[in-house]
């Protein structure tokens, strides 16, 4: 199967809702909302199991399988930092729903290219920000039993 295009609908919208705000500090705020808006992990969640190593801040992502579409993943995930929760739900918005296959077809790299994130994050945030995508991919993969670590 081949690599989605970069023109996914959920990144559309994503990229049409970043480009509406002039600069990027408005762009921060729109991140740390959507994290505020994420339900979080109980404290039972937030264990080294669930821990997304390669962060400078705390965070946490956890797989379910999707109970609106059999075989899809549902992630939820969490931070002790309000941006990098905000990050936590852009990437949950961008993954949610869709089948460990798809999860890994689907050109990460890409995509956070096109919303121009990791040009305007620190470099550890940067980092932390594919080791969540590792993560995420990580559990995809673990659903299709095979190894992935490689973030395209």
């Amino acid at each position: 199967m081949s690599e989605q295009s970069v023109t996914d609908p959920r990144l559309d919208e994503l990229a049409e809702t970043f480009e509406f705000f002039d600069d990027w500090e408005d762009r921060y705020r729109y991140i740390i909302d959507l994290g505020k808006e994420l339900t979080p992990l109980s404290e039972s969640e937030k264990t080294s199991e669930y821990k997304v190593e390669g962060c400078v801040s705390q965070v946490w992502l956890l797989a379910s399988e999707d109970a609106e579409r059999p075989g899809a993943l549902q992630f939820r995930g969490d931070s002790d930092a309000y941006i990098v929760k905000g990050l936590v739900a852009v990437l949950l918005t961008l993954f949610n729903g869709r089948t460990p296959q798809e999860i890994l077809d689907f050109d990460a790299r890409s995509a956070l290219d096109r919303l121009d994130l990791a040009g305007h994050l620190s470099p550890s945030r940067s980092n932390g920000l594919f080791s969540m995508v590792r993560r995420i991919r990580a559990l995809a993969a673990a659903q299709v039993g095979q190894a992935e670590t490689t973030v395209h």
